[in-house]
Parts: C-alpha cells; structure tokens; sequence
C-alpha cells in the first residue's frame, strides 16, 4: 500500500509519532506500506519556518534528505500536471499545500495520510 503524508503526519511521523492514530502508526510501522512525501510539504516546512510559525523544523530542515531516508519514504515531485489540477479545484480550499497534496493524491490514485477534514471537500481518499 502506498501512502502520501500530509505535512502534519510527515513532522508527527519525525518528531510527535504519539499525535498520530494508532490506524497511521501501524501503516507507518508496516513493511508493506510505501511511504511518499511530497515536495510541497518541504516548501510549506520551510515557509511556515521563515514565518516562525514551525520553529523546531530547523533540524528537519538542515538535513531534509536523511531524514526521509530514516522515514523510508520516498519523496514526490510536483509536476505542472499537479499544479494544473491543484490550481482547478472549484472548492473554496484556499490552503495551496492542502491543494497540492490533495491534488498529487488524486492523480497519482494515493491515499493521504491526514487529519484534516477539510479536505474531504476536495474528494480524495483520506486515511486516518
């Protein structure tokens, strides 16, 4: 099973495992399950980090590919497919990072990992 994380699950899943369902935690922990994190959330890690509304991203930050190779994930690129479909969502979603994922998991036919209900305006499967 593939699984994208929402950028909360990806910095739970690193630094806060217990703030994730006992549902993600096993999918995480589960050998078959292919983890998949997306380039927008390192764009939103390192934006809400400029803003200082994630300040203890900093060690995330600074070593962003060894820490998705200790997640075993693997990361997913944003394509101008993605943007395109991500940009003509007619729902009132204004979080572009919400978009993007939700766009990336509709595409690529991958659940997102992610606690946001808001999401499900965007018809995609969530998991949690």
């Amino acid at each position: 099973m593939k699984l994208l994380l929402d950028t909360h699950a990806f910095l739970w899943a690193v630094m806060q495992p217990d703030k994730l369902s006992k549902k993600v935690r096993r999918l995480l922990e589960s050998p078959d399950t292919e983890l998949i994190v997306s380039a927008a959330s390192a764009w939103e890690i390192a934006t809400k980090y400029r803003l200082g509304r994630l300040p203890d991203a900093k060690p995330i930050l600074a070593d962003f590919n060894d820490v998705i190779r200790r997640l075993d994930a693997r990361m997913l690129a944003i394509s101008h497919s993605h943007a395109l479909r991500s940009g003509s969502y007619p729902q009132d979603h204004a979080d572009p990072f919400d978009r993007m994922l939700a766009a990336q998991s509709e595409m690529e036919k991958i659940p997102l990992v992610s606690r946001d209900a808001a999401l499900q305006q965007l018809h995609i499967e969530l998991v949690w």
